[in-house]
């Protein structure tokens, strides 16, 4: 079984635990719900069917949603087609047709979670590389997802190998320490990829089940980036061969469309195994998961909406698109 289905499944849920979810999902969603559907609304305000005008307003609806160009074209030619079949579509009925069109869109999306995930091996850690720009929550994400971890019982290391800024480091240690995991450190300005070799040297020694490794967030070029994330990859191989098993791009929700271009200039920095998009319970711009989801085929692990350990969520596309649509 792979890393984040045997270490991180669903749990077992009361209904009360489960209708607690579903309101906290609700609540960290709601601004974005509430963006969407004022617009919408003020679309087919008065309109009795989907004709061209209301197509050309639900576009101008998604892309100031922040759903993005490519994904918002699929979506409106995906309705055109339903309305070239069902001749009298009422527009009330819009929000529906809108809802199945996203979950298609995100279930194509899901499906390239098919692709990668290796099989995770007995005494052989599991280790994740964490990637993304300074301020999306990266050492954050890292931190909530070790103590979601070790309370399920697993032995995890973190590398701090963002050596370039000192708040970074201490900022690890403190999660570390809350969680319960083991941390792994050089002083500020070693090389990353020193530090990512040590942490999993001794992660096999002490037969840890999950390493965790940060990175630096710097776009300062993408040749630069590639180059010293590289590095850190070629690494870590010596020490155990198909490390890292998972890459995770760690990307601010809030920022709306200048998340686009940091998963663009990541994907061509590295390979891209998996997602995480933060800070979404405090902005507007949650459509960009849709965005992302679809164009860059690159399966959503994790969303983060709210500020304690819990409100990093594994990411299920289907309470994704019920919470948006009001279920």
């Amino acid at each position: 079984m792979a890393f984040f289905g045997l270490f991180n499944k669903k749990r077992e849920n009361t209904p009360e635990q489960e209708r607690q979810e579903r309101e906290e999902l609700n609540a960290g969603l709601e601004k974005t719900k509430s963006g969407l559907f004022s617009k919408l609304a003020r679309a087919v305000a008065g309109r009795t069917t989907v004709d061209a005008d209301v197509l050309d307003d639900l576009e101008e609806v998604l892309i100031t949603s922040d759903v993005g160009v490519e994904t918002t074209v699929k979506i409106i030619e995906g309705i055109e087609a339903r309305v070239a079949r069902d001749k009298y579509m009422n527009a009330s009925e819009l929000q529906n047709i809108l809802r199945d069109e996203i979950a298609a869109l995100m279930e194509e999306a899901e499906g390239a979670d098919e692709a990668f995930g290796l099989e995770v091996r007995e005494g052989v850690p599991y280790v994740v590389m964490v990637v993304g720009v300074n301020g999306a929550g990266k050492t954050t994400t890292i931190g909530k997802l070790a103590a979601q971890l070790t309370k399920a019982g697993k032995k995890v290391f973190i590398g701090a190998a963002d050596t370039f800024r000192a708040a970074a480091i201490d900022q690890l240690a403190v999660w570390a320490e809350r969680s319960g995991a083991t941390m792994i450190r050089q002083e500020m300005g070693s090389d990353p990829a020193s530090v990512a070799f040590d942490t999993l040297k001794s992660a096999v020694a002490n037969k840890a089940d999950v390493v965790l490794i940060d990175t630096a967030g710097r776009l300062h070029n993408k040749i630069g980036l590639m180059n010293e994330l590289t590095k850190i990859r070629n690494v870590m191989a010596k020490v155990i061969p198909d490390a890292p098993h998972e890459v995770m791009l760690v990307l601010d929700g809030s920022t709306g469309q200048n998340a686009f271009e940091q998963a663009k200039q990541f994907t061509q920095a590295t390979k891209v195994t998996s997602l995480a998009i933060t800070k979404l319970d405090g902005t507007a711009k949650g459509g960009v998961v849709i965005g992302i989801s679809d164009r860059f085929r690159i399966p959503v692990r994790y969303i983060g909406i709210g500020e304690g350990i819990d409100h990093l969520r594994r990411f299920d596309r289907r309470e994704f698109v019920n919470a948006l649509f009001g279920e």
